[in-house]
């Protein structure tokens, strides 16, 4: 009994608490000291009544960002889908302000997510109650710990203390329990060292994508491209009609007609994609026990890049089905300005995705990469818009991407391109590995005494 309650604040008994895997762990490693002991200061938000506000509207009022769990992607923070709070959520809680160089933990739900704050992250912003602001002292490099807590011991720590509730909570108390070890200066350093050269590859990365996206827009004439907002379009009702089945004002917007005219007179032609393109439609024959499983919140909106889950077969969810290869496109249908389009760029097997993709395959010399690029340019978010049917979860169908007009780019051109967007997605895999290795490193350096 007196080792059950050693440790042990809230008196737990259950076994998930007393697994060997942590005794072996204090065991082997003397030079522990907790969380608190490296903390200069830390803070979580609990707010009451918080209107949550859509990413158009605040863009258009300046309004302050409203940071989720949602938009951490360890150890970098996604800008792509930000949220808004009114301006009187920024006042009414200043200790929800983040500052630059803090850590943000994950500390609800899964608990695996960490991120820091660059240095040029908008000062505006509020992080919501699911994430933990934390600045650590001189005592421990951020990148290091940032490593400890994503690494096998941190984890493992963060599931001893979480709660075992329906969503699970670490609470800040617990959070400053986890013990973690002394690493040399020296051991520091290096890990800093790995950090710097993972920044600036994602930061090449970025580039350039964006440089792929100027030389596409710039071929098209469409750089400075601004949609149409007149509030009225004259029709002809049976010629409209009849081709379209549409009534509603929003499929006929002025904008719409100014996009498909840009496209479609374009100096050197346009086509369709269905004729372009493959239309992928193999259906998953669910005869392995697990399958890799893409969904729609699993393609970065930031980036066009795609991660998967292991799910075993018997808890995939019912759209999960359509069959995937390497250097398939996909191409979300829900909420299609978002602009969730991504390429398969890796070699796992058992790979599936969800029915809401349109998933494509090249079928001509149209390169992948110039079609994925296009798509995500917001002249074609907006244009597919124009086929949304549903209010509340907008969603497009195969076919409104299947005949949509795409213009025929010189070779050369689309080579460029392709070239740049391989060299980025390269260069954010490369950022990967090393942040995979830096957490190798921590785990290595624990294992042989953390000295």
């Amino acid at each position: 009994m007196s080792e059950v309650l050693k440790d042990n604040d809230t008196n737990r008994i259950d076994s998930e608490y007393f697994k060997k895997d942590f005794f072996n762990f204090f065991k082997n490693i003397s030079n522990l000291e907790p969380l608190a002991n490296f903390v200069e200061d830390g803070y979580r938000v609990v707010y009451e009544n918080t209107e949550i506000v859509d990413s158009e509207l605040g863009q258009r009022m300046n309004l302050p960002y409203f940071l989720q769990a949602t938009d951490l992607e360890t150890p970098f923070i996604r800008t792509d889908n930000l949220f808004y709070v009114n301006e009187s959520e920024w006042n009414r809680y200043p200790k929800g302000r983040i500052k630059r160089g803090e850590l943000l933990i994950e500390v609800k739900g899964k608990l695996e997510k960490v991120s820091i704050v660059p240095d040029d992250f908008p000062e505006k912003t509020l992080v919501s109650g699911s994430l933990f602001k934390l600045t650590v002292n001189e005592r421990i490099n951020k990148h290091v710990l940032l490593c400890y807590l994503i690494c096998k011991y941190g984890i493992a720590f963060k599931d001893r203390y979480k709660t075992n509730l329906l969503i699970s909570y670490i609470s800040k108390s617990d959070l400053y329990r986890i013990p973690i070890p002394n690493f040399s200066l020296q051991f520091q350093n290096e890990i800093d060292r790995r950090f710097k050269s993972l920044y600036e590859k994602q930061k090449q990365s970025k580039s350039l994508y964006s440089e792929a996206e100027e030389i596409l827009l710039s071929e098209l004439g469409i750089k400075d491209w601004q949609p149409n907002n007149a509030q009225v379009n004259i029709k002809n009702l049976k010629d409209s009609f009849e081709a379209s089945g549409r009534l509603d004002a929003e499929y006929y917007q002025t904008k719409y007609d100014k996009i498909e005219t840009a496209i479609t007179r374009y100096k050197n032609g346009y086509d369709i994609i269905g004729n372009l393109f493959a239309h992928n439609t193999e259906v998953c024959d669910y005869k392995e026990s697990a399958y890799n499983y893409i969904e729609i919140g699993d393609v970065n909106i930031g980036d066009g890049s795609a991660n998967f889950n292991l799910i075993s077969t018997n808890e995939l969810p019912d759209n999960a089905k359509r069959v995937l290869h390497k250097n398939d496109i996909l191409i979300s249908k829900v909420r299609p300005y978002r602009g969730a389009v991504a390429i398969i760029d890796f070699d796992d097997e058992k790979l599936i995705g969800s029915g809401a993709f349109t998933v494509l395959q090249e079928n001509s010399t149209y390169k992948r990469e110039v079609l994925q690029i296009l798509l995500r340019t917001q002249i074609y978010k907006d244009w597919l818009l124009k086929w949304n049917v549903g209010s509340s979860y907008p969603v497009i169908k195969d076919e409104d991407i299947l005949n949509l007009p795409i213009p025929i780019l010189p070779m050369p051109i689309q080579e460029t391109i392709s070239a740049k967007i391989q060299e980025s997605f390269a260069l954010k895999a490369e950022s990967k590995r090393l942040l995979e290795e830096a957490k190798m490193m921590v785990e290595r350096e624990i294992e042989k005494g953390g000295k």
